[in-house]
């Protein structure tokens, strides 16, 4: 790794991510570690340069209260504490992020030395090398869904192996109107990529059939992914390798040694135990921005890189409950009315998210004069910077009423659109 590096260590707090952002926005990279790390793993980390601990209100674990050992203290690096007893003193954690890395800005510089030589360069030339020697000469199957992470890492992956690339991409019956197509023309037309295309829609709606949990879909969607790519790689030679598009976000939300996760994600919480490859992640420390800041490096399109996220199990999390089918298509056709218009209002690239939710219960109607029992249409959008917090912006209502009538006068089956007015927290983006 040519960068310098922070780590920060995890005493029970509850934002490690914005000292880890703060340190970052310095110019200089920065990791997260549990509150477990011996000292002689952190002297194994390449280019340490300091230590911030990072205190807070979940440093009970297991009945005990953790802190900082006294051989971390004396292991060489300088040392920064926040919402910790340090011999007395405790530094507050600062409202916001540019206080934050105010406050740690004499810390990185003047007491660790650090370099300001952060930058998606380096970091794109040290995943090139750090792939190349976990692969070697194998080859590596890449999850492509066409979201922003997976097309990075099949950037990435490109530069830095290849050929011995081989990219899969999965119908699971669950992606938006038209996506499929989308991403066999870009990657296997445009990008000359070795795409395999996998139609196993009826294999995932049948598994899912009767479920209404949504971490149970999760799982199920995840771990049913890992076989289908499973009996792709038998079919090719030398495969020992499972590329996927995990970012750091990923990874918080699904639980830490101090946090309690706030959902699953199939590419962290829902992959089996006897999973035959071993795992590639180039992405796993970057948040999104980073991750698109990754790809305008990489040299992706703008309408590539700035594509809107997608989650892993697609619109079965946005098909609340156990999924029915006409339900699936009343969110795929009503999200297909929400992206046009706002394509049509210039509204795609000022919203960082958008999309629309079909919940599991029905309300009372009026169609052709005659009562009617139908599903409710939910819109959600967001705005937000890591994917850690977000806002719910400000939308014209010319925008909205036409995305209404839209939605009630050409999906079957609705007779309700409500619009989602809730930040990031209470709620989260998705609402399983």
């Amino acid at each position: 790794m040519k960068q310098d590096m922070i780590a920060v260590v995890d005493l029970g707090s509850t934002r490690n991510t914005d000292v880890a952002r703060a340190v970052r926005a310095l110019g200089v990279y920065s990791e997260i570690y549990n509150y477990d790390i011996t000292a002689d793993e952190l002297a194994a980390i390449p280019n340490l340069r300091g230590i911030i601990a990072n205190g807070g209100p979940n440093d009970i674990v297991d009945g005990v209260k953790i802190g900082l050992s006294d051989a971390i203290r004396k292991c060489g690096h300088p040392v920064y504490t926040f919402d910790y007893s340090d011999n007395g003193r405790i530094n507050e954690m600062p409202a916001d992020d540019a206080d934050i890395a105010a406050a740690l800005k004499s810390f990185v510089f003047d007491d660790c030395k650090a370099e300001p030589n952060w930058n998606m360069d380096n970091f794109i030339a040290d995943q090139i090398e750090l792939v190349r020697r976990q692969v070697g000469e194998s080859k590596v199957l890449l999850a492509l869904s066409g979201g922003v992470d997976s097309s990075v890492v099949a950037a990435l992956l490109l530069k830095a192996i290849g050929k011995q690339l081989t990219c899969v991409h999965v119908n699971h019956g669950l992606l938006r109107k038209g996506e499929p197509e989308q991403v066999v023309r870009v990657f296997k037309d445009e990008l000359n990529a070795n795409l395999v295309y996998v139609d196993a829609s009826e294999r995932f709606l049948s598994k899912l059939e009767g479920v209404s949990d949504p971490e149970k879909k999760r799982k199920i969607i995840g771990a049913e992914f890992i076989r289908v790519f499973e009996e792709e790689a038998r079919k090719l030679d030398g495969i020992e390798f499972l590329a996927q598009g995990t970012i750091y976000p990923d990874i918080v939300e699904s639980g830490t040694k101090t946090a309690k996760m706030v959902k699953s994600h199939h590419n962290v919480g829902g992959l089996p135990e006897d999973l035959q490859f071993e795992l590639v992640e180039p992405l796993k420390m970057l948040f999104k921005d980073e991750v698109r800041a990754c790809g305008k490096a990489l040299g992706l399109p703008d309408n590539m890189v700035y594509r809107q996220p997608f989650p892993g199990p697609g619109l079965g999390v946005r098909c609340l409950g156990a999924i029915t089918r006409d339900r699936l298509e009343a969110v795929r056709e009503s999200d297909a009315i929400l992206r046009e218009e706002f394509d049509n209002y210039g509204l795609t690239g000022k919203v960082w998210q958008f999309f629309t939710i079909v919940p599991d219960f029905k309300s009372v109607g009026v169609r052709d004069n005659a009562r009617c029992f139908d599903w409710p249409v939910i819109i959600r959008a967001v705005n937000t910077v890591d994917a850690m917090t977000a806002e719910v912006p400000e939308l014209p209502w010319e925008v909205l009423s036409k995305i209404t009538r839209r939605i009630l006068s050409e999906v079957p089956n609705v007779n309700r659109v409500c619009l989602d007015m809730s930040p990031k927290p209470t709620a989260t983006i998705e609402w399983e």
